[in-house]
């Protein structure tokens, strides 16, 4: 009888032979091979060396030179070994948890204490909660009821660094890399997507992002739809308003185009229009549980039109969601989004959707803290995305296996000394069954 283990092993061979046909050569399938392993491992540190004395304690030294020129130094495309890995890990997410829902935009930092690792620079770092020395990378997930996947990851560089042509030269950024500002990575990454024709779902975003008034059009623009955290200055309409027609022509001159506002009539913040709303309209929602309890909180939503510098616009623009959170007892709202879906969505929908995006918070944490995505120690752009694409294969094929979510529900084992090196990789070139780990997954543990 062929054993869970047996299976998992089979799948894996499969997994690494599907990404070796996009990395270019087959001197690479074997690094390729052990860093994935080696990440998968219960090592406290996943940098190259770590990895390589984990992966091949006999002969520590080679292996580390392997995996370094492999992460380091290799021309192989992140884009094409991420497309691979959706391409292998979609189809399972969708028989287990049913069709792509949402797709989540957000950006996560690495505290750096140098200065020269590639796009370091002080700036505001998640893991942190404030200003530090740190890169900071932007990504898109793909998510359904089931499970989620990055499918996208970009470093963000600092201005700092793209005018600065030495910095540039020994990181190795490529010259076509300009400065660009999160929210427009993140469009880059959402058009990637589409032209690779990934399932779409709704745009989710923080404020970082939603706040950003031609991110949100950009969006619309693709057909999208999205829910998206603003500030609470954002300037609204209240609910059935919206700005003036432009002035009556006088008969001289070009015929006034620009809708306008007045003293008397004119726009509020999104914090003022919240507390305006009557009592009645808030309701207490629970949207998901959480690891002790079930999460909940009054939420309340109105159909109105956005202002921000609608005085440039020759028409209103059109009606979408402002939806609040008010937790019970606190003195003011504490988040708010614009969202457009469509007018018949309920509250209790739109809230769901909304608040879908917390799914990118665990796949940081189990990338970080499973997988070691902000464990590479080199400086160069090169390396830092091989990185990061290779720890998304390696959590890519841990999402393909599991049959239950959250990633504790799939836990994962290693022993050297059961079986030797998994099968498949006879094919792959010279394997030395002193070093390579045996995979031994557990689906029932906790």
């Amino acid at each position: 009888m062929v054993t869970t283990n047996e299976n998992a092993v089979s799948a894996f061979d499969q997994y690494v032979d599907a990404l070796t046909e996009v990395i270019g050569h087959m001197d690479r399938a074997e690094p390729l091979r052990d860093y994935c392993t080696g990440l998968m491992m219960p090592v406290a540190r996943k940098s190259v060396e770590p990895l390589a004395a984990v992966t091949a304690p006999a002969r520590v030294s080679a292996k580390h030179q392997s995996l370094l020129h492999f992460v380091g130094q290799a021309p192989w495309s992140d884009e094409a070994l991420m497309r691979r890995v959706q391409d292998w890990v979609l189809p399972r997410m969708i028989e287990r948890g049913g069709p792509i829902t949402a797709w989540i935009i957000d950006d996560t930092g690495f505290p750096k204490k140098g200065q020269h690792s590639v796009g370091v620079a002080r700036q505001y770092c998640g893991q942190l909660g404030k200003q530090d020395n740190c890169q900071v990378a932007v990504s898109l997930t793909i998510a359904n009821e089931g499970a989620s996947l990055p499918v996208a990851w970009r470093l963000y560089l600092p201005e700092i660094w793209l005018d600065d042509a030495e910095r540039r030269r020994k990181a190795k950024i490529p010259d076509e890399v300009v400065f660009q500002t999160k929210p427009q990575i993140a469009m880059d990454q959402v058009r990637s997507a589409l032209a690779a024709q990934t399932p779409v779902g709704i745009v989710l975003a923080d404020a970082g992002y939603g706040a950003d008034g031609q991110f949100r059009q950009g969006l619309t623009d693709l057909g999208l739809t999205y829910s998206v955290g603003v500030q609470p200055t954002v300037s609204l309409w209240r609910p059935g308003e919206g700005p003036m027609p432009p002035k009556t022509w006088s008969g001289k001159g070009r015929p006034p185009k620009l809708v306008q506002r007045s003293k008397a009539h004119k726009p509020l913040s999104a914090k003022a229009l919240a507390k305006d709303l009557p009592a009645d309209a808030w309701t207490t929602i629970a949207w998901r549980e959480g690891s002790n309890v079930e999460l909940v909180s009054r939420f309340a939503a109105v159909r109105l039109r956005v202002a921000s510098r609608d005085y440039n616009l020759t028409q209103p623009r059109a009606e979408e969601w402002f939806l609040v959170e008010w937790p019970e007892g606190d003195e003011e709202p504490s988040k708010y989004w614009l969202s457009t879906l469509p007018a018949t969505t309920t509250l209790h929908e739109l809230v769901s959707a909304t608040k879908m995006r917390w799914r990118i918070e665990r796949d940081y944490r189990d990338l970080k803290q499973e997988f070691g995505l902000g464990h590479y120690e080199g400086r160069g752009w090169r390396g830092f995305h091989h990185h990061a694409s290779l720890c998304i294969a390696a959590y890519g094929f841990l999402i393909s296996e599991r049959e239950t979510i959250p990633p504790s529900g799939f836990a994962f084992t290693w022993n050297r000394e059961e079986t030797p090196v998994p099968r498949g990789s006879r094919s792959l070139g010279h394997t030395d069954t002193a070093r390579t780990p045996h995979l031994e997954f557990d689906r029932n543990a906790a």
